[in-house]
């Protein structure tokens, strides 16, 4: 990568991927054999596991084309290995006191993946203004909404803000209860609260409405806030440097900004 210049963002904006652009003839495939993708993008796994969740949303893309990539794939790959070259100064940083309480962001595209049309779903958990937690899926089932899709993306936001209770109660930290989630989608957030399972939901599956049960049950709660200021965007989409992945904390009473990426 010496010779490549400096990338601004993640992934280029507007990237389509599929599977079509996979080697088929045998000259391709053996091109792409003597090319380190597999290595390359698992250096990149253990960046955005360890300190770089601005990398997720493409390692989930990037992922998806291990078995049997082609040029296309791999030239999105060196993409990304370039926006590295530009933020090697990015990661996580934790500064002693603030408030111990989690905070969750959780946010879903609408069937985002062109070729089975699933969503991707992600979320991330700040804990005294810095990242524990975060990831990005793609969802197992097809949501036909929206709506649908958001609510299945609260349900791994849920099992994700328990987990965290439960270890703050195993080291002897004492937190506020509910959890704090933000979601963007009013609908999904109306859903955790209404018992009633009308004919544009009653259809989802069971296991997703154990959001409802710990919300009843205090253990979290969801509120609504704007897309440009749900950081869990970043793990769903491509994004453009317009979006400059700043937002504004909920936890403060004067709004400051918090900035994924020099933490």
């Amino acid at each position: 990568m010496e010779g490549y210049v400096p990338a601004s963002t993640p992934l280029p904006p507007r990237l389509i991927l599929e599977n079509d652009n996979c080697p088929t003839n045998a000259q391709d495939i053996d091109e792409m054999k003597n090319v380190p993708y597999r290595e390359a993008l698992g250096l990149l796994m253990w960046l955005q596991v360890a300190t770089r969740p601005d990398l997720s949303f493409a390692v989930n893309i990037l992922s998806r084309f291990a078995h049997n990539p082609e040029k296309p794939h791999w030239n999105v790959l060196k993409h990304t290995l370039a926006y590295i070259k530009a933020t090697t100064h990015y990661g996580v940083t934790f500064k002693v006191g603030g408030n111990l309480d989690p905070i969750g962001y959780v946010d879903s595209n609408f069937a985002g993946y062109r070729e089975s049309r699933q969503s991707t779903e992600g979320n991330i958990f700040i804990v005294t203004g810095e990242p524990v937690s975060w990831e990005s899926k793609c969802q197992e089932t097809v949501a036909l909404s929206t709506v649908e899709a958001e609510y299945m993306a609260f349900t791994r936001a849920t099992s994700q803000a328990i987990w965290l209770s439960k270890f703050f109660d195993e080291v002897g930290l004492q937190i506020n209860r509910p959890v704090l989630i933000y979601g963007d989608n009013a609908g999904s957030i109306a859903n955790t609260v209404n018992n009633k399972n009308h004919c544009r939901t009653k259809h989802i599956d069971v296991k997703y409405h154990f959001v409802k049960e710990h919300t009843k049950l205090g253990q979290v709660k969801f509120k609504y806030t704007p897309s440009t200021k749900n950081i869990a965007d970043l793990f769903t989409k491509t994004l453009t440097t317009r979006h400059n992945m700043k937002t504004h904390n909920p936890t403060q009473p004067d709004p400051q900004c918090t900035t994924l990426g020099e933490y």
